[in-house]
């Protein structure tokens, strides 16, 4: 599945630049703690938190995970947004938490 299908499917909030790389899912990880996330994602994953602050572009481009998906209808502050569009990441949102996420993620590809 593709990111672009994901956003369909699973109606999700998109905050950064419309104009991105429609990467390829593999799979997806759930994780808060960013230096358990750079040692455990896995390239091509969602990764699901519900983590906001501007570390998390660093290491989603370290991980090259497909995107990020903010649960819990956490926002992604502007200062995230613009680095994120800067560095070519897409992060998502939506009100789900991480496993009803992971599970319908799981359930798709």
């Amino acid at each position: 599945m593709k990111v672009s299908q994901l956003i369909e499917k699973l109606n999700l909030s998109v905050f950064t630049s419309p104009d991105f790389d429609d990467r390829e899912i593999d799979g997806c990880y759930i994780g808060d703690l960013l230096s358990w996330v750079m040692g455990k994602a896995q390239s091509g994953n969602v990764w699901i938190t519900i983590m906001n602050n501007v570390n998390i572009v660093a290491v989603a481009t370290l991980t090259d995970v497909s995107c990020i998906l903010l649960c819990e209808n956490v926002k992604a502050d502007e200062s995230v947004i613009e680095k994120a569009d800067s560095q070519g990441i897409i992060i998502l949102g939506s009100e789900l938490n991480a496993y009803e996420l992971a599970s319908k993620i799981c359930g798709e590809i």
